[in-house]
């Protein structure tokens, strides 16, 4: 198992906000991943000077977004365009070469509205790449601390 010294990954991505009236509205994500939390992609989002708006999903969700439509409640990912599958039927976590303006669409729900954001699709790949680097798929739960965690839930309780 290939493990790095870093055990986060952190990457600014250039977000586009779709609202109704067709206008788009350009805006700043930081994404966060950590071997800590290895199944959870942190996203904040850069809105005015107030703290940013920050989202957690699973990492597995983005990546199955490459591929279709996914998610349940309050997060759902799709891509633009069609992606590809590599010879074993893996998916790869990567838009097709000749859909350089491909995007990665996130769409957020909360009691408070609705918001669809549009991702570059190669950068969000490019960022899924690299937390595989630190935590490959299937491996996630040799990176959690079960003792760890209980003790933290049965220290707040």
């Amino acid at each position: 198992m290939n493990r790095s010294s870093s055990t986060t990954i952190s990457a600014e991505l250039g977000l586009r906000l779709v609202v109704p009236q067709q206008t788009i509205v350009p805006l700043v994500a930081s994404l966060y991943y950590s071997r800590r939390d290895p199944y959870a992609v942190r996203m904040a989002f850069h809105v005015g000077t107030d703290e940013p708006v920050e989202w957690i999903f699973a990492r597995d969700l983005l990546a199955a977004g490459m591929q279709g439509r996914h998610g349940e409640g309050d997060v759902h990912v799709w891509p633009s365009a069609q992606s590809c599958e590599d010879a074993d039927g893996l998916e790869v976590i990567e838009a097709t070469a000749t859909a350089e303006a491909a995007v990665l669409n996130i769409e957020l729900s909360s009691p408070f509205g609705q918001a669809h954001f549009e991702a570059p699709a190669r950068a969000l790949s490019a960022f899924l790449r690299r937390t595989y680097q630190i935590v490959p798929a299937g491996r996630e739960s040799d990176f959690v601390d079960v003792d760890a965690e209980l003790n933290d839930l049965f220290r707040q309780s």
